[in-house]
Parts: C-alpha cells; sequence; structure tokens
C-alpha cells in the first residue's frame, strides 16, 4: 500500500479473493489454533469490548461528565448513562462468550471504576475484574486486558474545566498530557495503574493492550475537541499536539515496564508471562479528487503521508527509538530508551477512506482525510453502494485489511500481528454474517502471503455505546435492548460460533457469503 496506485490495489485484492475462493483445497479455508498471542503459528477468535461502551458509567468518569445532562455533566451527544448494563451483567455476559466458543476475550478495565479519585482505590470494583477473569479463565476463555481506552478519571483532565489550567495540577486535576508538569504526573499514574493491574491480576492473564487507537484518542480528545477533554490543539497550536503525542507514547513505555516488571507469571505456560502492545486504527486509504479516484501525483504523494501518520509513525517510533517531531517521514529525535517496547501490533480495519493534498483540516501535513462524515471535497463515492455504512458514514472494503498486514508484515517482519478489532454496524444479521466471512478470507490471504496473524477479535460482542454516535450503531454479535438489557444472537454470532467450531470455512459457506461483490443491503 506505500506508493501503489488505488486501481491495482483493489484489482490485486479481488483476484487475490477469488483465488482463495476457488482453491485447490476446495475453496475451504483452515484456521490453526486455538492458540495464545505468544505461541507462533496459533490463531485466536475472539470478541472486544471497552469499559466506558458497555459498562454502567460512574460520575468519575470524564465521559460520564462529557455526555451527563446539566447541571450534572456537559451535556456532549447522547448520554452513556447505563450503557448496555455491562458491569452488572459481566458474569453472565461469559456465557455468551462461552456459547460462540471464543477462545479469547479483549475487555478494559475502568480506570475510573478502580480509582475513583487519585490515589484511593476501589477494592470492590478490583474484586469484580478479579471474578470476571476468574470466570473467563474457568470457562477456558483467555483474558485480554485493554488498560487505557479513550477513556480516564475526571481528575486526570477535568472536561468541565476550560483548556487553560491557571492554579496548575492538584489532585482533583492534573491539567491533562499538555501540562508540562501535569503530564508528567499523568504518565506516572497512567504506569502505577497498569502496574496494579499486572500485580493483580498477571497470575491469569499473560496479554496486555497498553492503549487503544492513540492517534484516533488524541486526535478526537486534544486535536479537535470531539471527545472529552475537549481539548482542540491541532490547528490552534500543533507543537503542544505533538507534546501530548509525545506524553502518549512515553506512556505508553512506561506502562509496557510496568507490566513487565509486574506480571512475571507464565499463566498459560507458554513461556511468555507478559505479551504487551498496543492497538492502532488503519483504513484503506484512496487518493482522491473530485469525489472520484485520482492518480494525480499530489494526491499520490498526500496518501503516501497519511498511511505514513496513522500506520508507521508510532510503531517506528516503540520499534527504532525515535520520533518525527514534525510527521514528515524523517524522524528527528532519539529515544533509544523507547527501542523495542512493543510485543504485538494490534491491528483495527474497518473502512476505505479518501485523501487528497488540499490542506484542508490538517494543514501542517498537506492533506485533507475523508473520515467520519468529515467531507471538504475528498469523500469517493463507494466502490459497491452495497457495502457503505449509514450509521458511521464510511465504506467497507473487504481488501482493504489484506493491503495493510501485508504492509506491516513487510515493513515488521518479526511483529506478531493480531487483528483486536474487526467489525461492521448494521440492523442486518446476514450482512454482519458476510463481513466476518470476508474478513477472515482477507486475513487468510494475508497469512498465506506471510504475515504473521495471530488472531482475530470481532468488535463487538454487544451492541454498545459507540463514542459521539451514540447507540444507533449495531456492532455487536449480540443485540441489546437497552430497556430491558436482554442479550439476543445475530446471524453474525452463529456464523462465528460455526467457524469456530471447525476451525474452517467451508466452500460453500465462502460462495454464499465471502468474496468482495455485493453484500445484502442495509435497510
Amino acid at each position: 500500500m506505500r506508493s501503489r496506485a488505488w486501481l491495482p490495489v483493489a484489482i490485486s485484492g479481488v483476484l487475490l479473493a477469488a483465488t482463495v475462493a476457488c482453491g485447490g483445497d476446495g475453496g475451504g479455508i483452515s484456521f490453526s489454533g486455538p492458540g495464545s498471542f505468544a505461541s507462533p503459528g496459533a490463531f485466536s477468535f475472539g470478541a472486544a469490548t471497552a469499559a466506558e461502551q458497555i459498562e454502567e458509567s460512574v460520575p468519575q468518569s470524564d465521559w460520564y461528565l462529557w455526555t451527563a445532562p446539566a447541571p450534572d455533566g456537559l451535556g456532549h451527544g447522547a448520554f452513556v448513562d447505563q450503557a448496555v448494563g455491562g458491569y452488572s451483567r459481566a458474569l453472565d455476559d461469559i456465557t455468551l462468550i462461552e456459547q460462540l466458543h471464543l477462545d479469547a476475550y479483549r475487555f478494559g478495565i475502568s480506570w475510573s471504576r478502580v480509582e475513583p479519585q487519585r490515589d484511593r482505590l476501589d477494592e470492590q470494583a478490583l474484586a469484580h475484574y478479579d471474578a470476571l477473569i476468574d470466570g473467563l479463565v474457568a470457562a477456558g476463555i483467555r483474558p485480554v486486558i485493554t488498560v487505557h481506552h479513550f477513556s480516564s478519571p475526571a481528575w486526570i483532565d477535568d472536561p468541565r474545566r476550560g483548556p487553560d489550567c491557571p492554579a496548575g495540577p492538584t489532585d482533583e486535576d492534573l491539567c491533562g498530557w499538555v501540562s508540562a508538569a501535569g503530564g508528567e504526573q499523568v504518565i506516572a499514574e497512567l504506569a502505577e495503574h497498569a502496574r496494579l493491574l499486572a500485580e493483580r491480576y498477571g497470575d491469569r492473564v499473560d496479554d496486555w493492550c497498553t492503549l487503544n487507537e492513540p492517534l484516533n484518542y488524541l486526535l478526537a480528545a486534544y486535536g479537535i475537541g470531539l471527545f472529552p477533554p475537549g481539548r482542540e490543539y491541532l490547528l490552534a497550536d500543533f507543537s503542544a499536539f505533538i507534546d501530548i503525542v509525545r506524553n502518549y507514547l512515553r506512556a505508553h513505555v512506561a506502562m509496557y515496564e510496568a507490566i513487565k516488571q509486574a506480571d512475571t507469571a507464565d499463566a498459560d505456560g507458554d513461556g511468555v508471562a507478559a505479551f504487551v502492545g498496543f492497538t492502532l486504527s488503519v483504513s484503506e486509504w484512496s487518493p482522491a479528487r473530485a469525489n472520484q479516484p485520482s492518480s494525480n501525483p499530489e494526491d499520490l504523494a498526500a496518501r503516501d503521508r497519511i498511511v505514513y501518520v496513522r500506520h508507521h509513525a508510532l510503531v517506528e517510533s516503540l520499534r527504532r527509538g525515535t520520533f518525527d517531531t514534525d510527521l514528515d517521514g524523517t524522524p528527528d529525535e532519539e529515544h533509544p530508551e523507547w527501542r523495542d517496547h512493543l510485543d504485538f501490533l494490534g491491528v483495527q480495519y474497518y473502512a476505505r477512506m479518501g485523501v487528497t493534498a488540499n490542506p484542508g483540516i490538517m494543514p501542517v501535513l498537506k492533506l485533507t482525510p475523508c473520515a467520519g462524515g468529515i467531507d471538504l471535497g475528498s469523500c469517493l463515492p463507494p466502490l459497491d453502494p452495497s457495502k457503505w455504512v449509514p450509521t458511521m458514514d464510511y465504506e467497507y472494503y473487504e481488501p482493504g485489511i489484506y493491503n495493510v498486514l501485508v504492509d506491516f508484515a513487510g515493513r515488521w517482519p518479526d511483529l506478531p500481528l493480531v487483528v483486536t478489532e474487526s467489525g461492521l454496524a448494521t440492523e442486518v444479521g446476514r450482512r454482519r454474517a458476510e463481513h466476518i466471512v470476508r474478513s477472515l478470507q482477507q486475513i487468510e490471504l494475508a497469512r498465506q502471503r506471510g504475515a504473521d496473524v495471530r488472531g482475530y477479535f470481532h468488535w463487538s460482542l454487544l451492541d454498545n455505546f459507540e463514542w459521539m454516535e451514540g447507540f444507533q450503531p449495531r456492532f455487536g454479535l449480540f443485540g441489546v435492548d437497552r430497556q430491558t438489557m436482554e442479550r439476543s444472537a445475530t446471524a453474525g454470532a452463529d456464523m462465528l460460533e460455526r467457524i469456530i467450531t471447525a476451525r474452517a470455512i467451508d466452500e460453500l459457506t465462502l460462495r454464499q457469503y465471502g468474496g468482495t461483490g455485493p453484500m445484502t443491503p442495509e435497510p
């Protein structure tokens, strides 16, 4: 995907998909496993959630304050409120995971719930997650913990205050990542939180994600102000935004080292006590001008720049110990203390996006992306309208995950990859089943090309609170009635259970659900 034009990428993906569908082994796909992330050659099937998206929220959470109606909160978007009751129903929901025969479950632990006030722990919350982990292990399900997934306690960076913090950091408000003094304390506090989790749960947990989609989170929360705490530094003060990115990377390094030091128990006996990575949001980026596929050299260069920034810059920092302060493709800071602080990379793919060289909303990078409904002349029409995802305003494109995985494998052949999120917002069960089959088909193609892909985690186990999109997008393998909180299996759940049980996708299923052709339409 580095410098290839849009059209060859699309054609190569379609041809390769056809090769698998009509392969010499009868067209079926077989998956090795089950196994752990750390075991070479293993492949794990899982599902993923985030604490803030499924659990009843707590008043100490930044998202509670951001979404709660006045006078309790700021009233931005849908109120997270009870979400889908994932905290009180956590043990019951283990039966859903068992029902699908999943190998693993990726979930978050609410920092706001565990440490609602600085240095004051809630032992009941810690015991709750103890019981959840015990229940998963007893059911033969591998726990995968995400430490920071888009949400913090309000004492980290209170969204109710403006961007300035004249009094400086206090125990009630550390002033967030941008403050020099506060930033140091936030890094230390997040590392301390990671150490606590590793000490408490490391005897049963080997797989850890420190951060979820760092650039997505930082752009939304500190770049353009869509997420709490609502800061807008991307255009107003780009150097301050870069300072935040640097601090967030430093936090990953501190968390990585804390987990490695505290989790010394090899829970599954594979010789690895702690396998620590983070996740990235990736896309199929297509050069576009005037809403058409473009081979314009400036747009091709813009595509390459955004792929570097969104896919590779942070990985390069943690593999090579460098930092690119102006994101021009040439690192200009040496950080040897960061080198080799990434055991695996979580890849999270949903969509194809357009990008042009028009400076638009990212003048520093000399490009305008099309993402999440932002259309400043760079949005492409979908190659196939049946692939449009209306509640998320983007296009699903099957070969994109193959292209991204192969690109990562080419750049970092010794870095294990895990598809830590893959899903489709839809009301149509068959459409979700098609997405699962097609995504796994493309992942297997990448594995055949030598990509070391260790697992696939469907997003999401349950319908959930989808951040600023609220509750309308439905990603769940299990739908949730938010009046009764009743869970009900979708056709996607049935399909995934069938694939996991067989550790394979048969030829008939590939013909009926796979490939790259039109999908069952959304109403």
